[in-house]
């Protein structure tokens, strides 16, 4: 453990070693503090994210460190940010000083200028986010909102939202997703016995419909009426 405490010089294989702790660390605070920290940087998020960078950063580059007080101090860290993260489910003056509440950008089809000011944005950035939407049109917004996270979520007047079948009145269809049964030239054998599908069928129908082998398809799926669609490398 000598790598783990400062020292004049490192070896190679020190230097590897102070890394993968550092990396197990990480993989282990990431653990505990939940997948809201990777999928949705906010506020409190974005700060630990640049402490604890800023932390494991020194040990990693200076043989000079020993890596004991960054340890602690991440942990520290990571139980503040579990704190802080419980108090912005239970106490919600303090949720709305972390995650401020949303805020319209458009409203009634205009824009709302000094809520572009106050979230930061351009027209130009309004517009490429109205885009991804496929949404051409300003005067069809009925709102857009800026949220907390930094996206913009949008809703059209409801003479521009796209029809459901429950506005036709038709009967609705169970949602089922396709289960996939070869992905990347490779048989999945655990979904193959969940469906009760037999091997040699699978491949007899590969064959019979592009004849080739299992390994030239990309991908194979199979939906809820049996239906096969397979995608083949190009």
């Amino acid at each position: 453990m000598d790598f783990f405490h400062a020292q004049e010089t490192l070896t190679a294989i020190q230097w590897i070693l102070r890394a993968i702790v550092a990396f197990l660390f990480l993989l282990i605070a990431a653990k505990v503090m939940g997948q809201r920290s990777i999928s949705q940087l906010r506020l409190l998020d974005f700060a630990m994210a640049i402490s604890v960078g800023n932390i494991i950063a020194h040990p990693l580059s200076d043989e000079g460190l020993g890596m004991k007080g960054s340890i602690i101090s991440m942990s520290t860290l990571v139980i503040l940010y579990s704190v802080g993260v419980y108090l912005s489910l239970k106490w919600v003056p303090f949720r709305h000083l972390i995650d401020s509440s949303p805020f319209p950008l458009i409203k009634d089809g205009q824009i709302v200028s000094k809520n572009l000011s106050k979230a930061r944005i351009s027209v130009d950035l309004l517009l490429s986010e109205l885009r991804k939407e496929k949404i051409e049109d300003i005067q069809k917004v009925a709102l857009a909102l800026w949220e907390p996270d930094g996206t913009i979520s949008s809703f059209l007047y409801p003479q521009y939202q796209t029809l459901t079948r429950a506005d036709m009145k038709l009967a609705p269809e169970a949602f089922s997703l396709p289960t996939v049964l070869i992905k990347e030239g490779k048989i999945d054998y655990y979904e193959l016995k969940n469906l009760n599908i037999n091997e040699d069928w699978l491949k007899d129908r590969v064959i019979s419909m592009f004849n080739v082998d299992v390994k030239d398809v990309l991908l194979a799926t199979i939906d809820q009426n049996d239906n096969l669609q397979v995608y083949l490398y190009n």
